[in-house]
């Protein structure tokens, strides 16, 4: 009789416990205050919206102001064009920096991020935002001296401590350097100690023609400076006479000829494969036998 009662009752149970339940959800929603939040979430976006439009227009009025008034009093300046480029580039990264980070700042200002103890930090947290901005700000000071020192400019060919090959960029916290083999290069201003600039003043462009033992060293500078009177007038890049130094040993412990020929910097490969060709050539036409000196395989009758 009493598990009959309990039966019939159940779903008159489970009824006012469905109302039990509804009334405190619509008691929940009724503190969430959800037409205020809502409103809040609407406004934020919308917030947020108008500031990246902001934003976009900003950069276009910012990078026609650069386009038109700074990039053109910088190449109107008494600068060579590898400094103008480099300058260029630099305030260009001077001026995308600035614009993002105000472009951050608002975002967090709308979203209610408070941004004074995030710039301040605290804690461990602090001692890391520390440290981080003490690296950046390193890389900051040495890229101004950069500049400022001239130590070299976009299209150099420079060797940074172990890195070779020619400046593409320098940045506010970065230098870019494209290898010889295309690869680019990103190296922290604060990591450059050594800088070997091969773009300043006149190179040296050092041939050295394998010779043997045995060879006619008198013939073989005859023929050679009979060759430098022949094409250096060909050859404006090379400055001065070729100083004949005459047989060396390289490192290799190859017995060599050896010419050194000051050129213009920018112009050492090119001179060396003209004249190493040159020389080769007139010392096989001479007679002169070389080690690279190809030989035809005599033919069995």
């Amino acid at each position: 009789k009493t598990l009959s009662l309990f039966i019939y009752s159940l779903p008159l149970l489970l009824f006012f416990t469905k109302l039990n339940s509804m009334k405190i959800i619509n008691d929940y929603i009724e503190q969430l205050h959800v037409e205020q939040v809502a409103f809040n979430v609407i406004s934020k976006v919308v917030s947020l919206l108008i500031i990246l439009l902001l934003f976009l227009i900003a950069k276009r009025v910012a990078e026609f102001i650069f386009e038109h008034a700074i990039k053109k009093s910088i190449s109107l300046s008494h600068q060579t064009e590898a400094r103008q480029k480099t300058i260029i580039k630099l305030l260009q990264n001077i001026m995308n920096y600035t614009l993002y980070f105000m472009l951050i700042y608002c975002v967090l200002y709308v979203l209610g991020i408070p941004i004074y103890s995030l710039l301040a930090g605290a804690g461990l947290a602090g001692v890391a935002i520390g440290l981080g901005a003490q690296g950046f700000l390193t890389d900051v000071v040495n890229g101004f001296f950069i500049l400022l020192e001239n130590q070299f400019e976009v299209g150099d060919s420079v060797v940074l401590d172990s890195v070779e090959g020619t400046i593409a960029s320098v940045g506010i916290r970065t230098t870019q350097v494209r290898g010889f083999d295309g690869t680019l290069n990103f190296i922290p201003n604060r990591n450059i100690t050594v800088v070997s600039n091969k773009s300043r003043g006149n190179m040296r462009v050092q041939i050295d023609i394998p010779i043997y033992a045995h060879s006619d060293l008198e013939g073989i500078s005859t023929i050679i400076k009979q060759v430098n009177a022949e094409e250096l007038a060909n050859y404006p890049a090379i400055v001065g006479q070729p100083s004949i130094l005459g047989p060396r040993t390289n490192t290799a412990s190859q017995l060599v000829f050896r010419v050194n020929i000051i050129v213009q910097n920018g112009t050492q490969e090119e001179i060396y494969t003209q004249f190493y060709s040159l020389y080769q050539e007139a010392l096989l036409e001479h007679g002169i036998a070389l080690p690279t000196m190809y030989t035809n395989p005599v033919k069995s009758k």
